[in-house]
């Protein structure tokens, strides 16, 4: 069955496909970033060239399919279909399979140094904590598997991209204009933009989160246990006081979309002394690199949730994000949870003022990798939105993101749930995975 009446030149199709079969389809054209309609007409012009039909293909309990292809191409494929004896059901789904086997599912690219984002601000309750887990848990999601995430799109390119090939599936359009108002990433562009939510593949990363705060919110956020005290920690690594391998500390997140790429280094009270301990330390800034360095190798991201400090172990963690001579610029540095109030403002000038210290004592490279704008809700006033327009003002560092406050992420806190497990889809889910990507 086709539709005369399409854009550019195509007519649209309508057969079927095992549910099995179009959920593939999806999800390798989301991966590779092509139309499915590009990839139907691909596969169904590999299918025709081919001496023989390839081996049948389980079409049971196909359900409807439709899309868009160029004029003439459906009636030569069901032409070619009769010849070779099958159904156009069967050759649409040997096409398509066809199709997947020629375009296998890209690799996940690994970085040649380890990523290491330090989550930082000098207020308490901003929540560090919650942005920390969130983005980890964004950057470890599966790969075959597809997430909604928002994305900022320019308002000129939308209209023109439905014009020629109609609303992308599960596609729905925001209400912000100029960047991050409703929560998703900046598009770093003054011209009109509005959010769109996609279903794109999870970036498959292996993340490694350290509780850096001697309170070990993100510890207990997750489900798991303080270590001891008296036992083995990161103080005491960092102290040079080691009681074993520092591998033998870390845990596992476990959940299927995360598989085995998410994994927690979880705090310890003894974290309190830390400061003290590292007093007595030589080159005690690079502590916190010398007792990670073991587990490098084994992650491609590395987030260190710190604790509201501005004492040395603050140091430690914000030279441990500095750029290394092989890195990119922006690959790894420090990213900076806000409010939008007043105090927030107050305790970004400490910090910012700590970071430039450190680059001008020590000659680093320390990079921003952005604000986060968390917790906000515009229904609050004027306080809210003339802040949010104040450090979206900032151009370096620019705001990557803006998490809305809503819900789900006390009630995951509550429930001691990853977030992305207790709402994926919920809005801050959506919003998490776009700074995800925004920073990636």
């Amino acid at each position: 069955m086709t539709s005369p009446s399409s854009p550019s030149d195509r007519e649209k199709v309508v057969s079927k496909l095992p549910p099995w079969l179009r959920q593939e389809l999806k999800i390798r054209t989301a991966q590779l970033r092509v139309d499915i309609q590009d990839a139907v007409h691909q596969g169904i012009a590999q299918w025709s060239a081919l001496a023989s039909a390839p081996s049948p293909v389980d079409t049971s309990g196909a359900e409807s399919f439709s899309t868009w292809l160029p004029a003439g191409q459906w009636e030569s494929f069901r032409a070619g279909a009769k010849d070779r004896g099958v159904s156009l059901i069967q050759g649409l789904a040997q096409a398509v399979q066809l199709w997947l086997e020629m375009n296998p599912a890209p690799t996940v690219q690994r970085p040649s140094v380890v990523r290491r984002i330090v989550v930082c601000n000098q207020k308490g309750g901003v929540g560090k904590t919650a942005i920390t887990a969130g983005t980890a848990e964004a950057l470890a999601e599966d790969p075959q598997s597809l997430h909604p995430v928002r994305i900022a799109r320019q308002l000129a390119r939308l209209t023109e991209d439905n014009a020629t090939t109609g609303a992308p599936p599960g596609t729905t359009p925001g209400t912000a204009t100029g960047g991050a108002a409703t929560g998703g990433a900046t598009t770093g562009t003054h011209e009109p933009s509005v959010f769109t939510v996609e279903d794109l593949p999870g970036l498959g990363m292996r993340v490694l989160l350290v509780d850096f705060d001697p309170q070990g919110h993100l510890t207990k956020q997750l489900g798991q246990q303080p270590m001891p005290i008296g036992g083995d920690s990161l103080t005491c690594h960092m102290a040079g006081e080691a009681k074993g391998p520092l591998s033998d500390l870390i845990v596992p997140i476990a959940d299927e979309r995360f598989g085995d790429r998410l994994h927690l280094l979880p705090s310890c009270t003894d974290a309190f002394l830390l400061d003290v301990r590292l007093s007595t330390v030589r080159a005690r800034e690079a502590a916190l690199e010398r007792a990670l360095a073991p587990v490098e190798s084994d992650y491609d991201v590395i987030l260190v949730d710190c604790p509201p400090s501005l004492g040395l172990s603050m140091d430690a963690a914000i030279y441990y994000g500095r750029r290394r001579d092989t890195e990119q610029p922006g690959a790894s540095g420090a990213l900076i949870v806000v409010q939008a109030e007043d105090s927030s403002a107050d305790a970004y000038d400490l910090l910012t003022s700590q970071i430039n210290d450190l680059r001008d004592d020590l000659s680093l490279d320390i990079d921003y990798l952005g604000l986060v704008v968390n917790l906000y809700d515009g229904r609050r006033g004027y306080i809210a939105t003339s802040s949010l327009q104040a450090w979206m003002d900032i151009k370096d560092p620019r705001v990557v993101a803006v998490v809305p406050d809503l819900k789900e992420q006390r009630e995951a806190v509550r429930l001691k749930q990853p977030l992305f497990v207790y709402a994926p889809k919920g809005d801050q889910a959506v919003a998490l995975r776009a700074l995800a990507r925004e920073i990636s």
